[in-house]
Parts: structure tokens; sequence; C-alpha cells
């Protein structure tokens, strides 16, 4: 008995007859009927929410911005929904009548905006009072469960846009209040930079009022010493005129009898000058006597020797002899006369000097007694002078003194003056150094501080509001919901459609087991008719999907080979157990279904799940079915379906020799083989 033999016998006996012929077009159906059937329901309930009633109520009342224009958001919400038919929109007065009809059912849910919602849109244009504007969304999971969480997404949504609107309004009108801090941070910038400029002229200026106060401190300096000295001076002079106001207060005192004391010196030195004068006259007759007396001697003598010669009384050689006798005597005694006559001559030489300097001092005198009046009237106002120059100088001594404390004061002044301005000078470069800082700086910031044009702005506001663009790479996409879930529930409905066969199949004939083919033909050859069912429930499950709901897998050959691949190993897999373990066996099988129903990720990510399942994942075939449809549905990368297959391939084997034992098991008859415990 060969293989296909013991098959082929299974399946006449199976389409016998009309009810066993319908039975295997039931079992063929099953998969369909979960697996398609379910497909169909779910392939696309996003596209089908315009169906559900949904209320919205718009309380807002608007706003006024600060710029002047009017907000009326909730209204723009409201018809912005209306007019998407995400839902099928219906305007309702009041929040009680959107609630009570959400619990009634009338409504699946409802969208409530507020009074204030503009108004709290609008106000974080003032920091200070920024509130969040509210929406309401009322739902009842009594309604629908998924419902609450497709309303949550479509309440984001609105969140979003809505927040993107006014979040784009809100941040224009921010970098427009950038464009006037720059403008003003630009003439801020310009003002410091004057400011800087007038600065280093300060500053310069400062330097030289410092040089001048230097100069002026050393002036000050100099001025006290020569104040001091001046004092000194002062009081010298002081002292010298009261010193002469004293003397010539006693020169006044000696010199008040002085005129009269002069004229009669002038008079006594007349007086002396006339005799002098009369005594030089007297003294130059004795000299022309003296010159005179020889003369008239010899004349005399000679007048009388001749007039005696010419009386006869001599006779003229007595007369000439007696005149030269006397002429010898005269030569004797003329060294006498002319002694005499020397000393007339000294004596006159003498007086006349006597006459000279007396006339000298008579006319000193008499000048002198005409000046004297004068000379004391000079005195007495010289006294008079050196009295007033005493006091001018007492005063001017204490003006001096006060002078040299001005001077001191002064000096302190300058000192503190020149002080004030090295302190100045060292601020005034401060100031400098700062203004340039802060020009530089302000210069700096009005450059980090965006001044963006009209355009720019609505760039740059779009990026503010919704700063992040998710730009999705998808490697393996899903068309919708349906081709989602096609991967598990097609995989899904393989496994039920094989459990199904082993309620209508027998796992082994009862005459393969009393033959004497070997226990492997044996195996094979009752798993061959659940293959063969199954494989037709492969093929007629992904024709109805592919070709009646629309899933297009980007391999579609690949696919349908995976499943019937998948198909065979559930069955032999299936029937192996069953056959192996008898009744029990379905139970174990059921067992496998939950475990693989729960960790296959067909609908969550297995790592999802607790951590003791993730073992199931892994050594059970399901889970790693679903990942192969994935793959060549979505158009993913291929390299995870080889050890996929040869996963297959081993449960295959692993199926054919649970059956093999079971065959090698059972062709050994029991009583227990004859009357089992629990009927299949």
């Amino acid at each position: 008995m060969t293989v296909f033999r013991l098959a082929m016998s299974e399946l006449k006996r199976m389409t016998g007859g009309i009810l066993p012929k319908l039975t295997i077009v039931a079992l063929i159906m099953v998969p369909l009927l979960y697996g398609a059937v379910y497909l169909y329901a779910n392939w696309d309930p996003y596209g089908n929410l315009d169906q559900l009633k949904a209320a919205v109520v718009v309380q807002d009342e608007g706003a006024v911005t600060k710029d002047g224009k009017k907000l009326q958001v909730g209204e723009d919400v409201a018809q912005t929904l209306v007019d998407g038919h995400k839902f099928d929109w219906q305007r309702v007065a009041t929040p009680e009548e959107a609630s009570d009809g959400v619990r009634n059912g009338d409504f699946a849910f409802a969208l409530t905006i507020p009074a204030d919602f503009s108004a709290n849109l609008a106000s974080p244009e003032n920091f200070d009072a920024a509130t969040q504007a509210m929406m309401s969304v009322t739902t009842s999971d009594a309604n629908n469960y998924l419902l609450t969480s497709i309303v949550d997404k479509v309440a984001t949504q609105v969140h979003e846009s809505v927040s993107q609107q006014v979040g784009e309004q809100t941040a224009n009108s921010l970098l427009t209040g950038y464009g006037t801090i720059h403008a003003q941070l630009v003439k801020a910038a310009d003002g410091a930079q004057q400011l800087a400029d007038g600065a280093g002229t300060l500053n310069d200026g400062v330097g030289t009022l410092q040089t001048g106060t230097g100069d002026l401190l050393t002036g000050t300096n100099s001025l006290v010493a020569g104040q001091t000295e001046l004092l000194t001076g002062t009081r010298s002079l002081q002292s010298g005129a009261t010193s002469l106001d004293k003397g010539l207060g006693q020169l006044e005192s000696q010199t008040a009898t002085l005129p009269d004391s002069t004229q009669q010196l002038s008079d006594g030195a007349a007086a002396v000058a006339a005799g002098t004068a009369t005594l030089n006259s007297q003294v130059q007759e004795a000299i022309k006597s003296a010159e005179n007396l020889d003369t008239a001697v010899t004349t005399r003598v000679s007048d009388k020797l001749g007039a005696l010669a010419a009386d006869g009384t001599i006779t003229p050689e007595q007369a000439k002899a007696i005149g030269a006798s006397l002429a010898a005597d005269a030569a004797n005694s003329s060294p006498q006369i002319t002694e005499l006559k020397g000393k007339l001559d000294a004596d006159a030489a003498d007086v006349q000097k006597l006459a000279d300097g007396a006339a000298a001092v008579a006319s000193g005198a008499k000048t002198l007694a005409s000046s004297t009046p004068a000379l004391t009237s000079a005195i007495t106002q010289a006294h008079t002078g050196a009295g007033q120059l005493a006091t001018g100088a007492g005063t001017l001594a204490d003006g001096q003194g006060s002078a040299l404390d001005g001077a001191n004061q002064l000096a302190a002044g300058a000192g503190q003056l020149d002080s004030g301005a090295a302190e100045l000078k060292a601020g005034s470069s401060k100031l400098f150094t700062g203004a340039t800082e802060l020009s530089t700086q302000l210069h700096n910031g009005a450059g980090s501080v965006p001044n963006p044009n009209d355009k720019d702005k609505q760039n740059a506001a779009g990026v503010i509001a919704n700063p992040i663009r998710v730009d999705s790479i998808s490697q393996a996409k899903a068309a919708n919901y349906g081709s989602g879930l096609a991967p598990f529930f097609l995989v899904l409905a393989l496994w039920i459609g094989a459990f199904m066969l082993v309620q209508a199949m027998r796992p082994l004939t009862v005459r393969a087991l009393a033959s004497n083919a070997p226990a492997w033909k044996i195996a094979v050859g009752g798993w061959l008719p659940f293959a063969t069912v199954a494989a037709v429930q492969a093929v007629v499950l992904y024709a109805v999907v592919h070709f009646g709901l629309g899933l297009d897998p980007s391999h579609p050959w690949l696919t349908l080979g995976l499943l019937l691949l998948a198909s065979m190993a559930f069955t032999a897999l299936i029937q192996g157990i069953v056959a192996f373990m008898g009744t029990p066996g379905k139970f174990v099988v059921l067992i496998l279904l939950v475990l693989q129903l729960v960790s296959s990720g067909g609908t969550f990510p297995w790592q999802t799940t607790p951590a003791p399942l993730h073992l199931m994942h892994q050594i059970l075939p399901m889970g790693h079915v679903v990942e192969g449809m994935r793959h060549l549905i979505y158009g993913a990368d291929l390299a995870p379906l080889l050890p996929i297959v040869l996963g297959l391939l081993g449960y295959l084997v692993l199926g054919l020799i649970f059956a093999w034992a079971a065959v090698a098991k059972k062709k050994t008859w029991t009583l227990k083989t004859l009357m089992p415990e629990i009927q299949a």
C-alpha cells in the first residue's frame, strides 16, 4: 500500500456522499469565514467614520488682539470640522443637549468649545496673563470602547491644528517684536556708539583737564610759596615802615629848627664869605704894595739922587755911586722881599681858596637855607606817608595773611580738584571702555536678534508653531487597517482551519493501521488528506482576500506559497499531535492556539507581551509566519524568510514524527485501543 493510496482512500471516504462533501466544503470555508469575513468587517473602519454622528457646541465669544484683529477661532474650528466630514458633525446649541445626546446614544461623542476659547488663545500676548485654551470632549464607552481612542486621536489632531494656527499667529507677533527689538537695538547701538565717541572725547578732555589741574596744583603750590614769601615781605615792610615812621618822626622833631639854623648858617657863611673876600682884597693889596715897594723905593731913591745930583748936593758920580750902593743893598735885601712876597702870595692863595670856599659855603648855606623848609615839609610828608605806609603795610600784611590762607585753600582745592580729575579720568576711561563695549555688544546683540522680513516671519512662525516634522520613511507600509490585520488573521485562520479538520477527519485510519504498510507511509498517508484540504483552504482564502477585499501583496506568489507551506506545517503538527495523543491532543492544539494568539504579535508587538510569553513566541510557529507574511505583503526585506521556511519545514517534520510515533504505538492493539477512555 503506497502513501498516495492511503491518502486517496481517506479522501474517497470523506467524499463518498452528499453530507461528507458538504462537510469538506464547510471545512474549506472555515478559514474563509474566520479570516476573510473578519478582515472584510474591519478592512477600513477609519474610512467610514463619517457615518458616526458627533455633536459640536460653539460657545466662543471671540477676542480682539492687540493689533485690533478679531479672533473667532472656535467658529473656525467648528466649521473646519463640519467641512472636513471626518465625522457626521451636528451643530448643537448647548453643552447639556450634546451631553444628553451622548448619554442616550444619539451622538457618538460631543466636542464643546467654551466661551473664552479665543480669548485664551490670544492671551500669550500678555505674558503675565497667558492661559491655555481648553476644549472638552464628552464620550461614553457604552457607545463603543474603541470610539474613545478614535475620538482622542481626532481631538489631538484638532488640538494640534489649532495650536499650530494660533502658535503661528503668536510666533508671528513675537517675531515682529523681535524685528522691533532689533531696530531699537540698532538705534541703541548707534546711541551707544555716539556715547562711546562722546566718552572718548570726554576722556581726552578729562585728560587735558587732569593735566591742567596738575599744572593748577603746581601753580597753586607756587602761589602758596610766593604768598608765604610775600607775607614775610609785607610783615618786614610793615616792620620797616613802622621803624621808618618812628625815625621820620624823630627826624621831623629834630629838623623842626633846621630852617632857622640853616638861615643862620647861610647868614654866617655869607658874612664869612664877605670877610674872606675883604681879607683877600687886603692880601692882594698887600702883595701889590710889596711889589710896588721895591719899585717905589728904587724910583724915589733914584729920584732923590737925581734931585740931589741936580741940585748939586751930590755929584752925579756920588748919586750914581750911592745908587749903585743902594742897588747893591737892595739886591742884598731882595730875597727877603721875595720871601715875603712869596708868603703873601701863598697867603693870598689860601685866602682866595678860603674866599672861594666861604663863597661856596655861603652859596650852599643859602641854598640849604632856601631848601630846608621844603626838606622839613618833605620830612613831615614822609613821616605822614611812613605812618600811612606802616598802616597800609599792616593792612597789607593782614590781607596777605588772608591771601595766604586763600592760597592754601586754593592749593587744597587744587589738590582735591587734581585728585577728582584723576578719578574723573579713571571714570571717563571706564566710561569710554564701557560705552565702547556696550556699543560693540549692542551691535553684536542686534546682529543676534532676528530681523525677519514678512516671508521669513511667516516661515519661521510656522517652524516655531510646529517645530518638528516627522519625515516618515516607511520601509514597508500597510495600505489600510485591514491590510495591517491581514497577516495575523490569515495565519490564524489557517490554524483554525487545520484544527477544524481533525474534528471531521481521522488522523489515522484503522484500515491503514491494520495493514502491513510501514509506519512512515501510514503517517504520511494520514497527513496528506489534511494537507490537501488545508491547501485548498489557503488558496480559497487568499483568492477571496486578494481579489475580493483588494489585498495587494508586494510578492503575491511568495505570499501564497508561504500560506501553503504554513497550512501544511500546521496540519502536520495538529494531525501528528492528535494522532499521537488522541482526543486529549485536540485540547493541546486548542491550548497552542490560545498561546499563539497572545504571543504571536498579531496586533501589538510581541515584545510588549509579558516576559513568559516571549518564549512561546520564539518556539511556536504562528508568530514567525505572521512576520513572514508582513514582509511579503508590505514589501519588506526578504532575508528573514529563509529561517521561517526552514522552521515551518521543521514543524512539518515534527508533526510527521508525532504521526509516525502514533502509528508505531497504535499498531499494537490493546483493550484501551478497542475501548478508549474518551471517544473522539
